[in-house]
């Protein structure tokens, strides 16, 4: 079984900003919530735990489990580029993104769902065929990305309806 979680809140989060590469640690509320799903997630034993290498995704995953997630940069944050750290209601958007001909430096939409999906493929092709529980911490974009890998991407693109809230997860299982 794959746990796919969502890291805990940070002050960003709370502050309803735009959380990318420049993110903060987990907040009390958001290790509470990671302690909270340690409870819930207490009678599976990980065998692999995997983490975007951002903090809040690392500590997550950590408190989860109790075990050293290995952090892997295919699953790190979509880069927001200029856009980071920025109020959500004040920023330009182009469809379900920060618009890139407003904001510098901001990823390649297909190149971000390339690199999770490589990780996923390559997760599926090591792991695939075993019965193996394994832990995947990481953001909005990207436990949405791994959700469409396993759900397919959804004709409006729009990853994030596959992600789980602060905090929380969803399971998935490779066929």
């Amino acid at each position: 079984m794959i746990y796919v979680i969502r890291h805990g809140e940070t002050d960003l989060n709370k502050e309803r900003k735009m959380q990318g590469r420049m993110g903060l640690p987990l907040n009390k509320n958001g290790i509470q919530q990671a302690i909270a799903l340690r409870e819930r997630l207490q009678n599976i034993k990980f065998d692999f735990v995997f983490s975007s290498p951002q903090e809040r995704a690392v500590q997550t995953a950590e408190i989860v489990t109790g075990i050293n997630a290995v952090k892997d940069d295919r699953l790190d944050v979509f880069d927001l580029g200029e856009a980071d750290r920025l109020p959500v209601n004040e920023v330009k958007m182009a469809g379900h993104l920060p618009d890139s001909s407003v904001y510098k430096t901001i990823e390649d939409p297909d190149d971000f769902v390339k690199r999770v999906f490589n990780f996923m493929n390559e997760l599926e092709n090591q792991h695939g065929i075993r019965e193996l529980n394994i832990l995947i911490a990481g953001h909005r974009c990207t436990t949405g990305c791994m959700g469409a890998y396993f759900e397919g991407l959804p004709r409006d693109r729009n990853i994030l309806k596959f992600s789980s809230n602060t905090g929380d997860y969803k399971t998935y299982e490779f066929k």
